[in-house]
């Protein structure tokens, strides 16, 4: 197939896409009456650009990769973009998702008074254009611009809300830990240039570097990426930012921007560095696994609901790490099938995760935004209010939880069966340590699905739970918009093609390896039908997500008919049984703590609590349990007290006089003079 002319290529085109996000977010700006633009124009033509983009991508997955040079940016330091199958792929994630996101966010917005909504559209669309100029940048220059310009926007979305200290304290934290990212990134591409001073992705990919020196590169890479991805330690950020944002916001986030970060990460550590080693693998496993139990862990003591999405988000970044160690592990050791299987896995994850995080924060957004509510412990019943709501996250409740035949369940799947590659290894210790990561997996799993019976059961399903949220006021309570239900509908049929058509996106994915390691899987897993799912081969294991779905709508059907055919006409209706206690109020459900008590206890050790019990002689009894990140107090607090105790002794060098700074600068010439010969 000969590549298309550049006038009509997808590197030019998704370009396009990226000006004309920044177009659009400047065009809000024009003061219309009542900011037309940016209320009714801007996300709709957002949105259909987000589309665009997504079919650049898809096109690029399947062409060789192209190169463009722009003549912007420094003298003789222009900036160069480049577009293959990896940015082809995140592309078409950053569009399709968006897509969704910004339809609904067109609904969402539409309350904001007119200055305001002016301001978060240009936010919003330069946080857009600058995912995009992410993925596209072929030099370290560009892609750092473009790395600030995300953490910038995103920054000033998170504090939409900036009058309220919380939000504020949440946005400063956000920004301290994205910039301490960004000069780790900027270190790993300082080592990978090898002081050579040319930082096209080319050139670095040409350096020769030994392996204390790749080493050295994979661990700022690493740690530098992961701290936008919310990896533990480095998380902190997440759980406070994205509950602090607009909820179409938190939704691009927590979908879109910290898979940036997975790409990266796979940009960095895959194609610029090369020579994957297994000792590399399992670090990112071993702190993947750890990553994915303290992520379910603390989202299933949750009540904020928001609060406990980000968890999430946490754990399914946990998630993707694993499979990209089990890569690393068995590319490290020479099995590139494995390997190839293992980043497949991870990627095939990472778009999932997008999808139906994304969908869960839209319905968690719409339950905020119409009737006010965040924290479980008040809601109840939710479902006869807001039924479209309800449908929609129940999808993406079912897709977290990776129950078939929903998307989560395949990517999980694909994890696990690059888990029983483990005896292709020859290294005995490894060989045992691969089934333990699996296994922390299965648990993440079982937790997680835990997590959204208790989410579900209580928000939407029951009585409500306050007497003043029973009867909400007119206008309040209501579902979702028309605008709002398209952009939950679009990202619910995605958790659905992403499930039913896993082979088709097997074989796109296995395009991506190939192009970042040379080798892909076997050729019986990419010849198999349509209808089957085959990761390495047949009398291996297999998955027919359609035939699954069909035997569960026939049985589910059946058994219908037959209750209905035998039982019919002979059903009883009578009062349920009440356990006597005929005054039953909906104060005696189950609360969102109650649901997580036996994890408490199980886990007890994991979490920092504040406990307060009523004693027997209280009049008012009150019982109180708070949930604390214990990274605060072993990492975080020691830092910052560190960090001002060392401002306060440098202060001291601040006396006002110009006589002592006089004799700070002849101190310093002196120094200088002895130690530089």
């Amino acid at each position: 197939m000969a590549p298309p002319s550049p006038e009509f290529s997808p590197l030019a085109g998704s370009l396009a896409v990226a000006v004309s996000w920044l177009a659009i977010g400047l065009a809000g700006l024009i003061p219309a009456g009542d900011a037309l633009i940016a209320r009714r124009l801007a996300f709709p033509a957002s949105a259909l650009a987000g589309l665009a983009l997504a079919g650049f991508g898809l096109q690029a997955i399947w062409l060789p990769a192209a190169q463009l040079v722009l003549p912007l940016g420094l003298p003789d330091l222009p900036f160069h973009l480049r577009i293959d199958a990896l940015a082809g792929f995140f592309l078409t994630l950053l569009g399709a998702v968006a897509a969704g996101i910004t339809i609904y966010a067109a609904g969402y917005f539409r309350t904001e008074t007119a200055a305001r909504l002016a301001l978060i559209a240009l936010q919003y669309h330069v946080f857009l254009a600058s995912m995009a100029c992410v993925i596209l940048a072929d030099d370290a220059y560009l892609f750092m611009v473009a790395w600030e310009t995300m953490a910038l926007s995103s920054y000033f979305l998170v504090t939409t809300d900036h009058r309220l200290p919380a939000i504020r304290s949440a946005g400063f934290l956000y920004l301290l830990i994205a910039h301490l990212g960004a000069l780790a990134i900027l270190l790993c591409f300082g080592v990978m240039s090898g002081g050579q001073g040319d930082y096209r992705f080319d050139a670095l990919r040409a350096a020769e570097l030994g392996p204390p020196a790749a080493t050295l590169a994979f661990l700022l890479a690493f740690f530098g990426f992961g701290a936008k991805a919310g990896m533990i330690p480095l998380h902190a950020w997440l759980p406070e930012a994205h509950p602090a944002a607009p909820s179409p916001v938190s939704a691009l986030m927590s979908g879109i921007m910290i898979k940036t970060a997975i790409y990266g990460m796979v940009r960095v550590i895959y194609d610029l560095i090369g020579g994957v080693r297994w000792e590399w693998g399992l670090l990112v496993l071993a702190i993947g696994a750890a990553t994915t139990l303290f992520g379910v862990l603390y989202a299933l003591v949750q009540h904020d609901l928001k609060r406990l999405l980000a968890y999430h988000s946490v754990e399914n970044i946990g998630i993707i790490l694993l499979g990209l160690g089990m890569s690393m592990l068995f590319m490290g050791f020479g099995h590139a099938a494995a390997g190839a299987l293992g980043l497949i896995a991870a990627l095939y994850h990472t778009i999932n995760h997008a999808v139906f995080k994304g969908l869960l924060f839209l319905g968690a957004g719409t339950i905020l935004h119409s009737s006010g509510l965040r924290d479980l412990n008040d809601m109840g019943g939710l479902i006869r209010r807001m039924p479209s709501t309800a449908f929609y996250f129940l999808i993406g409740a079912l897709a977290i939880s990776a129950l078939p035949p929903l998307n989560g369940f395949v990517s999980e799947w694909l994890t696990f069966q690059t888990a029983l590659q483990a005896p292709l290894l020859e290294h005995g210790v490894m060989r045992s340590l691969v089934p333990l990561f699996a296994a922390t997996l299965a648990l993440a799993g079982a937790l997680t699905a835990m997590c959204f019976v208790k989410v579900y059961g209580i928000a939407f399903l029951g009585k409500p739970r306050e007497p003043r949220h029973a009867a909400p006021a007119p206008g309040a309570g209501r579902d979702a918009g028309a605008l709002e239900r398209i952009g939950m509908a679009w990202l619910a049929a995605g958790c659905f093609v992403l499930g039913l058509l896993p082979s088709t996106f097997l074989q796109m994915l296995n395009r991506v390896s190939v192009s970042l390691t040379g080798d892909g899987l076997p050729a019986e897993a990419l010849e198999s039908s349509w209808l089957w799912l085959v990761p390495t081969a047949a009398e291996q294991a297999s998955y027919s997500p359609v035939i699954l779905l069909s035997v569960i709508v026939a049985v589910t059907w059946l058994a219908f008919l037959l209750v209905r055919g035998f039982y019919h006409g002979r059903v009883r209706y009578s009062d349920p049984w009440d356990c006597g206690y005929p005054e039953q109020s909906p104060r005696m459900q189950d609360t969102a703590d109650a649901f997580g008590q036996p994890i408490r206890h199980v886990f007890g050790p994991l979490y920092l609590m504040k406990r307060h019990l009523p004693a027997a002689e209280d009049r008012a009894p009150r019982y109180s349990v708070q949930i604390e990140d214990r990274h605060w107090y072993l990492l975080y607090l020691p830092i910052a007290r560190l960090a001002e105790f060392v401002s306060s002794r440098v202060g001291l060098l601040q006396r006002g006089r110009i006589s002592i700074y006089l004799l700070y600068s002849f101190l310093t010439l002196i120094a200088l003079l002895v130690f530089v010969r």
